[in-house]
């Protein structure tokens, strides 16, 4: 059994740290198929004693843990630690409570993307990474960006939907911003943990969205033929 999360996405409100308030060395948590975004919080389970070693040095040092995916099964670093990709998501803890048989239910908020620039020593059995947020330095501002064929996209997202089963506000989704969501949806449909890192590693939510879209159209294409045109 591994840590897990409760899938879901909101978008937040209030002042981001810069830059250089990030921490120069920062924890990692490996977890495939879960995607954290700038903006977006993704509440976790945390019960294997490195992790809830990492949560406690995080909560007395200004409470951000990097989010990455591990790589496929079979492949380690050097070290002999599971390879991760070389890209991830810095979250801050927002809220944190111990349950009655030791483990620890939080919630991430994402913070800023980085890049990890080398892997440090263990440390309490979790693994630790200097990471580089410079070429994700816009995750820090305000995200107004615009999703061009909106429309088209939701009509997609409608299709898709209906063919995993996945229930939906329509309302919600119809009122939401473009970036919160295309966070929302990034981070709730059941995409593959390879397509996920590719949604983490656009360039921008334009971007993100376009793939988007693709990934749900792969998807209700390979379904179409091997199960029918729905009605």
């Amino acid at each position: 059994m591994t840590e897990g999360h409760n899938p879901g996405a909101s978008m937040f409100g209030g002042d981001m740290p810069t830059e250089d308030l990030l921490p120069v060395e920062l924890p990692i948590f490996p977890l495939a198929g879960v995607l954290l975004l700038p903006g977006a919080t993704v509440p976790l389970n945390i019960f294997e004693p490195r992790y809830l070693n990492m949560v406690e040095e995080a909560l007395g040092k200004g409470r951000i843990v990097g989010m990455v995916q591990p790589k496929a099964a079979d492949v380690e670093s050097p070290d002999g630690e599971p390879a991760v990709y070389e890209t991830g998501c810095a979250g801050r803890i927002i809220s944190f409570s111990e349950t009655g048989d030791g483990r620890f239910a939080i919630t991430l908020l994402g913070i800023c993307r980085f890049r990890i620039a080398s892997e440090l020593s263990l440390k309490s059995g979790y693994r630790r990474v200097s990471p580089d947020y410079s070429p994700f330095a816009d995750d820090l501002g305000d995200d107004a960006s615009y999703v061009p064929h909106r429309e088209s996209l939701l009509t997609t997202v409608e299709a898709y939907f209906l063919a995993n089963g996945i229930d939906a506000d329509w309302s919600t989704i119809e009122g939401a911003a473009d970036s919160a969501l295309i966070t929302t949806l990034s981070i709730l449909c059941p995409f593959a943990p390879s397509e996920k890192q590719a949604l983490l590693e656009c360039e921008n939510t334009a971007m993100r969205g376009e793939l988007l879209g693709n990934l749900m159209a792969l998807s209700l294409h390979g379904d179409t033929a091997n199960h029918g045109v729905r009605h």
